[in-house]
């Protein structure tokens, strides 16, 4: 069934309206008139991770939730599952997500904010769908999604919001409880400063193992995407869309922001570029590149003596983290007669804790706001921040539509789908329903 064309008007506890009316008027007129999912605040705060294997038969079947409808061949599937099974077939990160949100917990009751804060995977158990019907039942409706990602694209970003607009789907509990999502975090203090700390530390490893600056090169690392989804990462509305889009743009911002740090603690920096790991796709298919490895091999060939990674693009050393820099890169390294060092993520370190609880205090007791774009650039990142709702279109999926929530569209993704449009205005999920 496709539902037609409309703008989803708000549900109300009074008569059915004439004609539609503003999300933000309706919200306007007072929590009374308005369906629970609507009413200002939130319950819980919802951690939304990647999810892993915590046992070596776990891990086959892992990675087939990882690539399904992806085409990857099954020897490269197995090729990966010894990755995982070199580290026991336990994937690190559900152990850091379920510190993180300890750690988050225990510091929103420290700031006074009794708010439980919930842990579901988008590939792994907790499964996103089981924690969020566990939470209806105990009455947790306005949730408030933290990804265990800090960028802009398809992959670190909107496809979070599909997770959550999948989950309310298959638990039909559209119209009863409600997920949004804090904008990404990439321009944080918290969050950049163990990366200072790690980088500085980084240098005077080799600054003892008797190396000079110029013989030194800092890369700092982030996940590989396709070529077409960096491009088309960020929103065309906030003038992010082009060659490398919003994620590339913010991962050289937080670099740049890095180095600033390092000189700032009264040191000089070496040189620096931005790389790129954990390619998975085809070769026919572009990637964004240059590869870790690739650089570190090209650096020796230069003449250089060391080379300190810096992976910006995690938030937790996990599997990637492990194996692709700790294992491949520190071989090519060891096999060029370089110098390595991996600088640590930020994990529970107090400062990046801290932030997330901040952006989390942010939103407590905001009433539901799309938020208009802020074209102020960060101090930090000099780049402009996201608005809290993310802007139209923004880092769309090339290749199909979900639904989604918590973007001022994400109304369109669910056309389609045999739902009431009554019942996605009272999830907050705002926009037009497209025929």
């Amino acid at each position: 069934m496709t539902i037609p064309p409309t703008t989803i008007p708000p549900t109300t506890t009074g008569p059915p309206l004439s004609d539609p009316v503003p999300l933000d008027d309706a919200i306007a007129a007072g929590p009374l008139d308005l369906p629970a999912p609507l009413r200002a605040g939130y319950d819980a705060v919802l951690l939304a991770g990647f999810g892993g294997p915590e046992g070596p038969d776990e891990v086959m079947p892992f990675l087939r939730n990882v690539t399904r409808g992806r085409g990857i061949p099954e020897e490269r599937l197995i090729e990966v599952s010894h990755h995982y099974l070199a580290l026991g077939g336990v994937s690190p990160i559900n152990a850091q997500n379920r510190d993180l949100r300890d750690a988050l917990s225990v510091e929103l009751v420290n700031r006074g904010r009794a708010v439980p804060v919930l842990w579901g995977n988008r590939n792994w158990a907790p499964y996103l769908a089981d924690v969020i019907r566990d939470a209806h039942r105990d009455g947790l409706i306005r949730l408030l999604g933290l990804a265990t990602s800090a960028y802009s694209s398809y992959s670190s970003c909107r496809q979070y919001r599909e997770d959550f607009g999948l989950a309310l789907s298959s638990t039909e509990l559209v119209g009863e409880l409600r997920i949004d999502k804090v904008a990404p975090y990439h321009h944080r203090a918290g969050f950049l400063a163990p990366f200072v700390d790690g980088t500085v530390a980084a240098l005077r490893r080799a600054s003892d193992a008797g190396l000079e600056i110029a013989d030194l090169e800092i890369v700092f690392t982030t996940h590989s995407i396709p070529r077409v989804m960096a491009d088309t990462s960020g929103s065309a509305d906030l003038g992010d869309h082009g060659s490398g889009g919003a994620y590339v743009a913010q991962h050289l911002s937080v670099a740049r922001a890095v180095i600033d740090g390092v000189t700032a603690r009264g040191g000089a920096a070496p040189s620096w570029q931005l790389a790129y790991q954990s390619r998975s796709g085809p070769p026919s298919v572009p990637w964004l590149e240059p590869d870790i490895n690739d650089v570190i091999n090209d650096l020796a060939a230069a003449g250089r003596g060391g080379v300190i990674v810096v992976p910006i693009g995690f938030v937790s050393d996990h599997v990637e983290v492990i194996w692709d820099l700790d294992n491949e890169a520190a071989e090519t390294a060891a096999g060029r007669d370089l110098f390595f060092a991996r600088v640590g993520t930020p994990g529970t370190d107090p400062r990046f804790v801290s932030a997330l609880a901040d952006l989390v205090e942010e939103r407590l007791d905001q009433r539901p706001d799309p938020s208009s774009p802020d074209p102020t650039p960060d101090p930090v990142t000099g780049i402009r921040r996201r608005p809290d709702f993310c802007a139209a279109g923004c880092c769309v999926n090339s290749r199909v539509t979900r639904p989604t929530t918590a973007a001022v569209d994400s109304a369109a993704d669910w056309s389609g789908v045999a739902i009431d449009p009554q019942r996605l205005a009272a999830s907050g999920i705002r926009g037009t329903v497209q025929g």
